[in-house]
C-alpha cells in the first residue's frame, strides 16, 4: 500500500484499488489528493499488470462528500492560489477519469457529493449501494454544479438533471439509477466481496462481474414525478421555471420552488446557462467553461457568503448578493462565462 495518509494507493490481483480516506472529514478531496490520483491513474493506465481500477471511500459515511469547501474559503479570502490550483486540477483529474482507457469502477457507498461526484460518475462502472446519498448542492453554496455537472446533468432523462441543478435534490439508489447515475446497485455488506471477484478477473469481465453482485434497489420514487419534473423544469428560464411552479397549485411544486428561493440567484441563474450550454459541448469543453465559472466564483462574493451560512456559522441564512433574480442582468452572467484574466483557460497538458 502506498499514498499519503489522505488517499491510499494498493494493488490486489488484477486490480488497483484506491481509498479516499478522509472519513472525518467525509473524505472531501484537497488539492493534494487530487494530484495523487491524477499521478496513480496516469501509472496505472500504461500499467499491463493494472486491469481495472477500484475507487472507494473509507468508513460508511462518505463515498467522498465534495471538495474541502472550508480550505477552500479560507485560502480564496486571504487572496492565495489554492482555489484556482485546485479546480484546475480537480477538472483536469475529472477528464482523466472520463478518457480513462481501462475499466474504472467507483464504489458509490454513502455520501457522494460535488468533488466525490467528480470521482465517480465519469467512471465506466458505478456502483451505488443501499447508503448513497446522490446530490449536487453547489448552488446552496454560491456555486454551481461542475466536476463535468454541464456535460451529465444535461444528459440525464428529461429534465431531471436541470432539476438537480437548481434544487440540490437528494437522491437514493434507485432515483440515482433511474437518473442515469450509475450502473448497478449492489448492497454495501457485498462490496468487499465484490472487490475480491474484480481482483481476480481481466479488463473484459468487469460488467460480468458486476452482473453477478446486482440486486433490486426498488422503485424510484423520482421515476414517479417524472412527469412533473419535465413539465415544470421545461424551460431554460429559472423565472420562468419559478412562475410555472408558483402556478401548479400542488404542495411538491410549492415546496420545489421555496427550495429554490433560498439559493444563490446568481448561482441559480449560471446554473441553467452552463447546461444549456454543455447540452452541446464534449466533455473537454463543459471543463473548459466550469474553470472559467469557477474562477468567477472565487474573485465575487456569492460563495464566500454561502460557506459562511452553510458551513462556518451555520446560521443558514445567506445574504445573497444580489438577493434576487431580478438583480442578475444579462450581462453579469455573460461576464461569469469570459477567460478568466488569471491564468487563462484550462488546458490538459
Amino acid at each position: 500500500m502506498s499514498g499519503d495518509d489522505d488517499i491510499l494507493f494498493e494493488r490486489r490481483g488484477r486490480i488497483a484499488l484506491v481509498t479516499l480516506n478522509r472519513p472525518r472529514a467525509l473524505n472531501a478531496l484537497t488539492l493534494e489528493m487530487c494530484r495523487a490520483l491524477e499521478a496513480e491513474l496516469k501509472a496505472y493506465a500504461d500499467d499491463p499488470a493494472v486491469a481495472a481500477v477500484v475507487v472507494r471511500g473509507a468508513g460508511d459515511r462518505a463515498f467522498c462528500a465534495g471538495g474541502d469547501i472550508r480550505r477552500l474559503y479560507d485560502e480564496g479570502k486571504a487572496g492565495g492560489d489554492y482555489p484556482f490550483d485546485f479546480y484546475r486540477d480537480e477538472y483536469r483529474l475529472n477528464a482523466l477519469i472520463f478518457h480513462f482507457p481501462k475499466p474504472y469502477v467507483a464504489l458509490m457507498d454513502g455520501i457522494v457529493m460535488g468533488g466525490g461526484v467528480g470521482v465517480s460518475v465519469h467512471g465506466s462502472h458505478r456502483v451505488l449501494s443501499e447508503r448513497v446519498m446522490f446530490a449536487m448542492p453547489e448552488t446552496g453554496i454560491g456555486l454551481f454544479p461542475d466536476v463535468g455537472g454541464s456535460h451529465f446533468l444535461p444528459r440525464c432523462p428529461g429534465r431531471l438533471g436541470l432539476y438537480m441543478a437548481m434544487t440540490g435534490a437528494r437522491l437514493k439508489a434507485a432515483d440515482a439509477l433511474h437518473a442515469g447515475l450509475g450502473d448497478a446497485y449492489v448492497p454495501s455488506d457485498r462490496l468487499d466481496a465484490l472487490i475480491g471477484a474484480l481482483a481476480e478477473v481481466g479488463d473484459d469481465d468487469v460488467g460480468q462481474v458486476l452482473d453477478g453482485f446486482r440486486a433490486d434497489p426498488g422503485s424510484a420514487p423520482i421515476a414517479e414525478r417524472r412527469a412533473d419534473i419535465d413539465r415544470l423544469f421545461a424551460s431554460d428560464d429559472v423565472e420562468t421555471i419559478l412562475a410555472a411552479l408558483d402556478a401548479d397549485g400542488g404542495d411538491w411544486a410549492a415546496e420545489t420552488a421555496a427550495t429554490m428561493r433560498t439559493k444563490s440567484p446568481i448561482s441559480l441563474k449560471i446554473a441553467a446557462e452552463q447546461l444549456r450550454r454543455g447540452a452541446a459541448l464534449a466533455f473537454d469543453d463543459c471543463m473548459r467553461m466550469e474553470y472559467r465559472l469557477a474562477c468567477g466564483c472565487i474573485a465575487g462574493h456569492d460563495f464566500y457568503e454561502g460557506v459562511r451560512a452553510v458551513v462556518i456559522d451555520k446560521d443558514q441564512a445567506p445574504k445573497w448578493r444580489p438577493d434576487t433574480l431580478a438583480g442578475v442582468s444579462d450581462d453579469d452572467i455573460r461576464a461569469c462565462f469570459e477567460t478568466p484574466g488569471r491564468g487563462g483557460d484550462l488546458s490538459f497538458e
